[in-house]
């Protein structure tokens, strides 16, 4: 059995003004596609590994042949996470969250404002490539990043959702204005997906 890439969840202008249509194509028909074909071609050299999900073979990764554990590192790491990325935003989406996730952002940073700063610190404060990311550790609520395709999942941690923060996620647009691609990111996130995914985690 080999990964599969996942085709966008709608259309490449559809997060148009945010993220233009170029990056949104680029990024997933280049990059996603990079790193899901780059993981086949590695785990070809051991097929009783076969069947393994991309969280399970993360969460496991260090038990994994040697050979191959940088590998399903990189390119295993940056096909789960560019999959999540794409769920997790969405068209005429933002505004803010509802129900047990904004409860759970009050009680664990104050507010739902002072989340969102919190976030965007951790985002801004990556040096070089990596992502930002929301995870749950035991029933808390942590921000932290990670630098490359590294994934929280191989910590022992549960990613809720993630923010890609390497420079040809928005360097079309944005060139080095990080700043002004991570406060524009807000107005494309799909927070009926991430309360979903909360819940489940």
């Amino acid at each position: 059995m080999s990964y599969q890439l996942i085709p966008l969840p709608y259309a490449y202008d559809a997060l148009e003004p945010f993220i233009d249509s170029q990056t949104m194509q680029i990024h997933h028909d280049k990059h996603h596609a990079a790193y899901v074909n780059n993981l086949n071609t590695a785990m070809e050299k051991h097929p009783e590994l076969a069947g393994k999900t991309l969280e399970t073979l993360l969460r496991e990764l260090n038990t994994l042949p040697e050979e191959i554990r940088t590998a399903v590192r990189n390119q295993g790491g940056g096909a789960w996470n560019h999959e999540m990325f794409w769920q997790i935003m969405a068209p005429k989406a933002g505004g803010t969250p509802k129900g047990d996730l904004l409860k759970a952002f009050d009680s664990t940073f104050g507010s739902f404002t002072a989340f969102k700063a919190e976030f965007e610190k951790s985002a801004l404060g990556r040096f070089g490539s990596g992502w930002a990311w929301l995870v749950k550790k035991g029933n808390k609520l942590e921000i932290l990043s990670t630098a490359n395709q590294d994934n929280p999942i191989s910590d022992g941690l549960s990613p809720i959702f993630g923010l890609d923060v390497w420079e040809h996620a928005y360097y079309l647009k944005y060139q080095n204005r990080r700043a002004d691609y991570v406060s524009n990111w807000w107005n494309v996130v799909n927070w009926d997906e991430i309360a979903h995914r909360y819940s489940i985690k």
